[in-house]
């Protein structure tokens, strides 16, 4: 596994780079056999540490926590312990997916772009204007259940997903209301379906 240990305006030492690597290595090494990478990035948030884990422990798997403390060992072992939490809670269900049951495992590649903010003029809208965009990348969208697809949105911790849903292999989505619940849209089961 490919780990990198980064500073943000700031010196990670040796020692700091060698607890990291090995606590990495051992707590993605117990949940998957051929993990991808890790990043684990520190910086200050006035007088405390904050430590930033994200993990891709196999294709299709992004996992992320963060935490702050008094140092940066602190941080980053509260950070790992979310991480390992985060991992323990859906180990059944990666297993079973690993496995290919319930259909999940598969990738549909796609296009991500990031588009720029309309700027805050008042001029009239140009009806041949067209956004700018800033950031063109590749972006995977899972084959999984609704279920996966939560597991998924939480391990990553986004505020949203978009995945192919493999009982009927249509495009949905899941994401994380105001008042901490998951939200769910499926254009295939509506009751427009089929108008």
């Amino acid at each position: 596994m490919q780990i990198s240990v980064k500073g943000r305006q700031l010196d990670v030492g040796d020692a700091l780079r060698v607890h990291v690597t090995r606590a990495m290595e051992s707590l993605v090494g117990r949940f998957f056999d051929q993990p991808i990478d890790a990043t684990v990035v520190f910086s200050r948030e006035g007088h405390a540490f904050r430590a930033d884990i994200t993990a891709h422990p196999s294709r299709g798997v992004l996992v992320q926590g963060g935490a702050v403390g008094d140092d940066a060992y602190v941080a980053f072992d509260a950070a790992a312990g979310r991480v390992e939490r985060q991992l323990g809670r859906y180990k059944s269900r990666l297993t079973q997916r690993a496995r290919g049951e319930g259909g999940e495992g598969e990738i549909v590649e796609a296009q991500q772009f990031i588009i720029a903010a309309d700027e805050a003029d008042e001029s009239p809208v140009d009806e041949h204007h067209q956004p700018v965009i800033i950031a063109e990348m590749a972006a995977d969208v899972p084959v999984c259940t609704v279920s996966g697809a939560v597991m998924r949105l939480d391990l990553a911790n986004a505020p949203a997903m978009m995945f192919r849903n493999s009982a009927h292999g249509g495009l949905n989505m899941v994401y994380r209301r105001p008042d901490g619940n998951i939200g769910w849209i499926d254009p295939q089961g509506g009751p427009g379906k089929g108008a």
